[in-house]
């Protein structure tokens, strides 16, 4: 049945989200919208939040370039493709989508893809930090946020301090493990030995200095092009706000939707991005339709490049949504608590 499936329910919350934003937004707001916009400050936003998918690309490249060589247009065209994934499948659904399509089109093994997305989280984090600390110069974030943003702090740390650990000690792990664990769990030991071997070849860029300047280098390239696309916004739609006012939107609506609701974060980005600014005094319609034009923005470059992938490729989104849309991290997982490696490389 339709209705016992979650994306139906995450479908119909993003309807109705999305239907509460728009119930007061009327024929005339568009109007006067349409009178006073800034059309010359769309492109500068468009071709921002292109370079920002390009780099986000470029920075998966530069994760992943230890272990296999991917070309520049294939990388990013990927990313993307990723991202449609993300978008169109409910929860965690959509990383798990990804990371088998990242895993059989290059060949890699799903544990260093999962490694490379835990980086990711973990890069995006501490820009975010960096981002967030800036901001807070020019003006103090509710309260609600400032403790969202320490517990986001803490989590940081705890997790580069686990994966530092895992690198600099992976022997004493492996030796503990043949030791305590082969002889009564050899099935655990085996399996726990193999997940740890495959996930620090994934973060292995974590030892080159080279490697992780450059990474953290894209990660906050690509976070302040997204800040520019928020302001070029800012600009076309009227809105006298200064630059710190757009950061406070980017990092405000990001840790909103750190938990995923609905699909593409439809109708809770139009929340939380609306809702930061009215408490810039801007006017509720405009407030919604800006929110509606970012959500829009930031799609643009994920569908065109990532269709353009699965278009050459010749992959079925249908069929990768079937396969995995009723799917979650935990499927995979066993019961000793590492990510199972069901399939072979392709």
């Amino acid at each position: 049945m339709i209705w016992k499936k979650k994306q139906f329910w995450g479908a119909v919350l993003a309807v109705a989200l999305l239907a509460y934003c728009l119930k007061d937004i009327r024929l005339a707001d568009l109007e006067a919208l349409a009178g006073r916009a800034g059309y010359w400050f769309f492109l500068p936003a468009v071709i921002c939040t292109f370079l920002f998918v390009i780099l986000r690309g470029l920075r998966w490249r530069l994760m992943v370039a230890q272990q296999k060589q991917v070309g520049v247009v294939r990388a990013v065209t990927l990313f993307a493709a990723g991202q449609i994934l993300n978008t169109l499948m409910p929860a965690l659904t959509g990383q798990v989508g990804r990371m088998f399509l990242f895993a059989r089109k290059e060949g890699l093994r799903k544990t260093f893809v999962f490694s490379t997305m835990v980086l990711e989280v973990l890069f995006d984090a501490v820009s975010l930090i960096v981002f967030l600390l800036l901001t807070s110069l020019a003006f103090a974030f509710p309260e609600e946020y400032r403790l969202l943003g320490i517990i986001l702090s803490v989590v940081t740390v705890l997790v580069l301090i686990i994966l530092y650990m895992a690198l600099h000690f992976q022997l004493r792990i492996d030796e503990f493990g043949r030791r305590h664990i082969r002889e009564r769990w050899p099935g655990a030991y085996i399996t726990v030995k193999k997940f740890l071997r495959s996930f620090i070849k994934g973060i292995e860029l974590l030892r080159s200095s080279q490697h992780l300047l450059g990474t953290m280098g894209l990660s906050l390239a690509s976070w302040a092009l997204h800040l520019l696309v928020i302001y070029f916004l800012f600009r076309a739609f009227g809105f006298q706000l200064p630059l710190a006012s757009a950061a406070a939107v980017m990092i405000i609506n990001t840790l909103v939707l750190l938990i995923p609701i609905t699909p593409g974060h439809t109708g809770t980005f139009e929340i939380a991005v609306s809702t930061t600014l009215i408490a810039f005094s801007i006017g509720r319609s405009d407030a919604v339709l800006c929110a509606l034009a970012l959500h829009l923005l930031d799609l643009l470059p994920i569908f065109l490049m990532g269709f353009s992938f699965f278009h050459v490729e010749r992959v079925s989104l249908r069929e990768l949504r079937r396969r995995h849309q009723d799917e979650h991290f935990l499927d995979h997982v066993s019961e000793e608590g590492v990510l199972v490696e069901k399939e072979e490389r392709v």
